[in-house]
């Protein structure tokens, strides 16, 4: 499969030679059979007498440290920096019209992380016996599709040969179906805008989508750690215009051992992109966790919120407060591109609202304080206070007019 103007495409077909190369020669075979290149990459860290069409030697000569860092005869530190190299290879790529992976637990641990290298849209498959239990450690924030793989892969039998061939032709399907490349955001009929919700910010966030709709495609994020993650993703991909960060709670999450937290790479990728970027203090009152009874022990003396049955809030003091305003400011501070954030004076949630359960003006001025006192405000960088609660109309409102104010000066050079 070719695209017009560019490298021929291929189908990688990623596994270890050294335990499953009968499986990846069958799967590659049925996908050539279906009128596509399909390529071998292999992945093993110990000696074999397979063959390959992208050997193991290449992919580890992508990592930092060189191949005798993969070589180096230990299974766990091999495995771990094949990881590495292996991300670090499809990073480089520009010929993958699809890729599939065939492993157990730790060939899915191996292969995923190259995988999610891959820009949202082109077609990923892992077939796995890890796929019919939690997965969320391997999909992380891309498409990633996951394929139980019934049998341990450990040879083909009357099973895994219809289990790989339907995998095979699944992955063929999407990678020859007629359909355009992911377009850049300047060529689709409307520039797409992230925004970040939770349930205690969506009354703000949907003012917002219902102002901007004529004008942007408004893709909303829900703020469970994996949200903000995709998000950020989809801003590295070179999909999103601009970005409306209402809601930072995956912040609390991360700092004070919730159950929905970012990484420490959260906003990193509005200061590689130099998106125009208009961010907020949504749910930064609150840290989530389970039922009740999963709380830290640590906790229990605390102010709580049950939202479900199955997630229990608690309120931020304004220590923590303070902690996460000093965290965000110092990630905003690496932003060049036009940043506004905005602070609702309010309240930074449904229920941080006066007469509200977490309503505590002290701990949201610990936070509004650290904020001003680390943000280096420039002509671009700009730090917004606002007399409203988060989702009050006036709010929404200036969320509005500040995300085509960082556009049009992104759109100057500013």
């Amino acid at each position: 499969m070719t695209s017009t103007g560019a490298a021929p495409q291929a189908v990688y077909v990623v596994g270890t030679i050294d335990t499953k190369g009968a499986e990846l020669a069958f799967v590659r075979d049925l996908i050539r059979g279906e009128g596509l290149d399909a390529l071998v990459v292999d992945l093993s860290t110990q000696p074999h007498h397979g063959q390959a069409d992208i050997a193991a030697e290449e992919i580890a000569a992508h990592h930092p440290d060189g191949a005798k860092a993969v070589f180096t005869g230990d299974r766990g530190t091999a495995v771990a920096a094949m990881a590495q190299a292996f991300a670090r290879f499809m990073a480089s790529r520009r010929d993958v019209a699809g890729a599939i992976g065939l492993g157990g637990s730790g060939g899915a641990a191996l292969i995923a992380p190259g995988f999610r290298e891959l820009p949202i849209g082109v077609p990923k498959l892992m077939v796995s016996t890890v796929a019919s239990g939690q997965v969320s450690g391997y999909v992380g924030p891309s498409d990633i599709a996951m394929m139980y793989s019934v049998t341990d892969l450990a040879g083909l039998n009357r099973i895994s040969r219809i289990v790989l061939g339907n995998a095979a032709r699944a992955i063929a399907g999407m990678a020859k179906a007629p359909r355009q490349k992911l377009p850049d955001v300047a060529a689709t009929d409307k520039p797409a805008l992230g925004l970040t919700m939770f349930g205690v910010t969506t009354a703000c966030v949907n003012a917002v989508t219902a102002k901007l709709s004529g004008d942007y495609d408004c893709l909303v994020f829900h703020a469970t750690g994996t949200g903000g993650k995709s998000m950020e993703k989809l801003a590295d991909s070179g999909l999103l215009a601009a970005v409306a960060d209402i809601t930072t709670t995956e912040v609390c999450d991360h700092l004070m051992g919730g159950i929905f937290p970012c990484t420490e790479d959260r906003l990193g990728a509005i200061a590689r992109t130099r998106l125009p970027y208009v961010g907020s203090c949504g749910a930064l009152d609150m840290v989530n966790f389970g039922p009740p009874d999963s709380v830290p022990a640590h906790y229990r003396d605390r102010l709580f919120y049950s939202h479900n049955p199955q997630v229990t809030l608690m309120r931020t003091t304004p220590e923590e407060n303070s902690r996460m305003g000093e965290w965000i400011g110092e990630r905003l501070n690496r932003c060049d591109g036009p940043v506004r954030f905005l602070i609702p004076e309010k309240g930074v949630s449904m229920i941080d609202a006066p007469g509200q359960a977490f309503h505590d003006p002290a701990a949201d001025a610990a936070l509004f304080e650290a904020l001003e006192r680390t943000i280096v405000q420039t002509r671009d960088r700009q730090l917004v206070r606002l007399p409203f609660a988060i989702n009050d109309a006036g709010f929404a409102d200036a969320v509005v007019d500040h995300v085509k104010d960082v556009v049009r000066s992104a759109a100057h050079g500013r």
